[in-house]
């Protein structure tokens, strides 16, 4: 990735992935299953910009907007925690190489980052989710998955992203490093806001669920065109 060479990150320690979208081309993967979840729930279909606009959100606040319902309405708890809860045992079970592989370019990326870097992800799905989809990309010696040091998702941190909970409690699991020397990259805008929230250098990628126009706008220090 194109942002290893700025002198903006030249002593950075950590560099922390966002997921779909970022690293891991499941797109058809994530709507799909949207798709099949909402139609066992008597819910009006939604389009591929729909599923794209509501990335931002973590899975059952997602859903739920999905699904007409937002925070505040009184059956929003009920219904974001049910309808995320069905997805999640549906989209996990789903996983491979061929639903949610990398990008071209994603694992020579990341192989290509100095040992003494740490590496690790944080995705507003599901914890199992990041865990599966690293698995799966990892060759049969396990090198890929073993080379993130913390992988966490939106159901065990504080507060999903844009909250820098996350972030902070991947810095923790990393031995304390301190949010100023790490980079996250991810494609949402939601991605740039959490790492400037955290005190983090934030990049933005322009192959996931999100327009340029909207990543460009972002809270982003670099955008990267191509991996």
């Amino acid at each position: 990735m194109q942002s290893a060479s700025e002198p903006m990150f030249s002593n950075v320690k950590a560099v922390i992935f966002d997921i779909d979208g970022t690293i891991s081309d499941s797109f058809r993967l994530g709507f799909d299953a949207t798709v099949v979840v909402l139609k066992n729930n008597n819910v009006a279909d939604i389009t591929e910009a729909d599923y794209h606009e509501c990335t931002r959100y973590a899975t059952p606040e997602r859903m739920a907007h999905h699904a007409g319902v937002f925070p505040g309405d009184a059956e929003y708890d009920e219904v974001s925690v049910r309808l995320g809860q069905e997805f999640d045992d549906l989209y996990i079970g789903l996983v491979s190489l061929e639903t949610a592989g990398f990008f071209p370019g994603v694992t020579k990326m990341i192989e290509s980052i100095p040992a003494d870097t740490l590496v690790g992800a944080l995705t507003n799905a599901a914890n199992q989710y990041a865990h599966a989809v690293l698995k799966v990309n990892s060759r049969e010696d396990g090198k890929m998955y073993d080379r993130f040091s913390s992988i966490r998702g939106a159901d065990d941190v504080p507060a999903p992203k844009p909250s820098p909970e996350g972030l902070y409690v991947v810095c923790e699991d990393m031995g304390g490093v301190d949010p100023s020397e790490c980079v996250y990259i991810g494609d949402s805008p939601s991605d740039g806001l959490a790492a400037k929230n955290a005190g983090m250098a934030a990049v933005g990628v322009l192959w996931g669920s999100h327009s340029e126009e909207k990543v460009r706008a972002g809270p982003f220090d670099h955008v990267c065109e191509t991996m």
